[in-house]
C-alpha cells in the first residue's frame, strides 16, 4: 500500500494523542489484516521510541529474546542481558526511556495477545508498567495493538484487576468502505466501474489486505479467480488460517461460522447449538461474543421481538464467499469462477451478498436517504407465520412516525419490477402492517446496481429508487 487511505477519524484521533499534555495508553484492535499496524506506522511515520511485535505461537523464552533484540536497537547504554521474565522486561524498557530526554515517547507494540503465552504474567508487568511508572508521568504514549478482538476486550478494555479503566482512548478498526475501496483503486491506478467494484467486495469485503493484491489489468472477475481458485492464491487457503490466528480452539468458531454459511438469513443461539451438537449453551456463548466482537458475525434483534430472540448473522463476506464456492468444491480451478458467473449458484449468492452490502453501508442510505441526522433504528423482520415466508432484511424505523422497508437487487442492466414480483411486494407491505400493527407511514425503498426501469408495476409502488452509487458517499 503506498499511500494511506480513509481513516481520516482514526488519524485524527491519534495526532490529538500524540499533543496531549498527559500519558496516553491507547488499544487499537480489529479484524486481522483490516490494516491497524499500517495505520499507526504510517499516522508516527514509523518512528517510535520502542517497537515491539509479538511472536505467532512462540514460548515465553522466544517473546523474552524477541523483546530484548527490540530494546537493544534503543539502548545507548550498552548491551542488555536477555529477560527471564515480563517484569524485568519492562523494567528495562523504563531504563531505556528514561535516557532519552524528548518530550513524548511513543512505544508500539504490536500483537500484545500473542505475547500472553500461558503463565507468562504478561498483562501484570504490563499493567505494573503502566500503573507505576508511565501514567504518573506526562510524556508517555503507549500503543498497543493486537488482531484477537476478544482478548483485547476481556484483558484490557474489560479487565476487571489493575488495568481497569486504565485505557485512555481505544480504536476499532474496520474494513473499508465501498467509497474507500474506490480510492484505493485510484491509488492503485486500476480503473474498474463501480459494479466491478462491489462485486469485488462482495467477495473479498472491505479489507485492505486482500485488496492490495488486486493485478491491474485485469477485470474484478478475473482477479477473484485469481486470488481464490489458482493454485497459489492468496485467499484460497485464507480462511484457516483466519481463525487459527485469531481464537484458541478455533475449530469451534469455524463451526460456527459454517453453520453459519448453511442459512444466509441467520440462525438463533438454540439453532446454532442444535447444529454444533453441543450440549453446554455456555461454551456457545462465549464463541459467538468473541466472533461478534471480531466482526464477522452480527447479532440483532428482530422488529418487535425480544433480545432472547436474536439472530445471529454471517457478515464478513470473505468467508461466506470460501463457504459457498470454495469449501468441499472439487471443480474449484482457476477457470471455474469464469465459467459461474451468471449461474444459479452465482445469482443466489450475488443476491445475498449484495444485501449484506447494504446492511453494511447502512450510514450511506440513510445520508441519501436524508435522514442521516434523525434518529432511527435498523433491524430485520420475519413474519410470525412460517409458512407465510416473509422476511424483510432491512427495516429503517425513523423518528419522524416512518419506517423505510428496503429491497435488495443486483443485477446488470436496470432491474424491472413485474406483475408477480409486486405482488410479492405488497404482500410484504401489507403482512409487515398488519403483524407489527404499525401506524407509521411505510416507504418502499428499493436499492438496485443501475436503478428500476419505471413501468406500471413500480409506479405508486416504489418509494425511493436508490442506485449503487449512494452506497459509496
Amino acid at each position: 500500500m503506498s499511500a494511506l487511505i480513509g481513516r481520516d477519524k482514526e488519524r485524527a484521533l491519534l495526532q490529538k494523542i500524540l499533543k496531549s499534555d498527559s500519558s496516553e495508553f491507547v488499544a487499537v484492535y480489529g479484524r486481522r489484516r483490516v490494516g491497524k499496524t499500517y495505520l499507526i506506522r504510517e499516522t508516527f511515520s514509523n518512528t517510535f521510541h520502542f517497537h515491539l511485535t509479538g511472536l505467532a505461537n512462540a514460548t515465553l523464552r522466544q517473546q523474552l529474546v524477541n523483546f530484548h533484540i527490540a530494546l537493544n536497537k534503543k539502548n545507548l547504554g550498552g548491551d542488555l542481558p536477555i529477560p527471564t521474565t515480563w517484569f524485568d522486561a519492562f523494567q528495562q524498557l523504563i531504563t531505556v526511556l528514561e535516557k532519552n530526554n524528548n518530550d513524548r515517547k511513543v512505544i508500539f507494540i504490536d500483537e500484545l495477545p500473542w505475547m500472553d503465552t500461558p503463565k507468562s504474567n504478561c498483562v501484570s508487568a504490563v499493567e505494573h508498567f503502566w500503573n507505576s511508572w508511565a501514567s504518573a508521568r506526562k510524556d508517555i504514549v503507549l500503543i498497543v495493538c493486537g488482531s484477537a478482538a476478544s482478548w483485547m476486550l476481556n484483558k484490557l478494555l474489560n479487565n476487571k484487576g489493575g488495568l481497569h479503566n486504565r485505557v485512555t482512548q481505544k480504536i476499532k478498526l474496520l474494513p473499508f468502505t465501498l467509497g474507500e475501496c474506490e480510492q484505493f483503486l485510484v491509488e492503485k491506478k486500476i480503473s474498474w466501474n463501480r459494479y466491478q467494484i462491489v462485486e469485488a467486495y462482495m467477495a473479498m469485503g472491505g479489507i485492505p489486505y486482500y485488496w492490495n493484491a488486486i493485478e491491474p489489468g485485469y477485470s474484478a472477475a478475473q482477479n477473484i479467480a485469481k486470488l481464490f481458485f489458482s493454485d497459489n492464491g492468496l485467499l484460497k487457503e485464507e480462511f484457516q488460517n483466519l481463525f487459527a490466528s485469531l481464537f484458541k480452539n478455533s475449530l469451534n468458531h469455524v463451526t460456527i461460522v459454517e453453520a453459519l454459511g448453511t442459512k444466509a438469513k441467520g440462525l438463533s443461539r438454540e439453532e446454532i447449538i442444535k447444529y454444533a451438537k453441543w450440549t453446554s449453551s455456555g461454551t456457545s456463548t462465549k464463541i459467538l461474543d468473541e466472533l461478534e466482537v471480531s466482526g464477522f458475525i452480527r447479532k440483532y434483534t428482530p422488529l418487535n421481538k425480544k433480545v432472547k430472540q436474536s439472530i445471529y448473522q454471517l457478515t464478513d463476506l470473505y468467508s461466506l464467499f470460501y463457504l459457498r464456492f470454495i469449501k468441499d468444491n472439487k471443480l474449484a480451478t482457476e477457470n471455474f469462477w469464469i465459467n459461474a458467473i451468471d449461474s444459479p449458484q452465482y445469482r443466489i449468492w450475488s443476491g445475498y451478498s449484495f444485501e449484506m452490502v447494504c446492511l453494511l453501508h447502512t450510514d450511506q442510505l440513510k445520508k441519501k436517504l436524508g435522514i442521516h441526522g434523525m434518529q432511527s433504528s435498523e433491524s430485520s423482520w420475519r413474519s410470525a407465520d412460517a409458512k407465510n415466508g416473509v422476511q424483510i432484511d432491512l427495516v429503517i424505523d425513523r423518528k419522524d412516525e416512518t419506517i423505510n422497508i428496503c429491497e435488495m437487487k443486483f443485477f446488470i442492466n436496470a432491474f424491472s419490477i413485474d406483475k408477480k414480483y409486486a405482488e410479492n411486494l405488497r404482500n410484504k407491505i401489507g403482512t409487515f402492517r398488519r403483524e407489527t400493527k404499525t401506524r407509521k407511514a411505510i416507504m418502499l425503498t428499493m436499492i438496485t446496481t443501475y436503478g428500476l426501469n419505471e413501468n406500471e408495476y413500480s409506479l405508486g409502488l416504489v418509494q425511493h429508487d436508490l442506485t449503487m452509487d449512494c452506497l459509496f458517499e
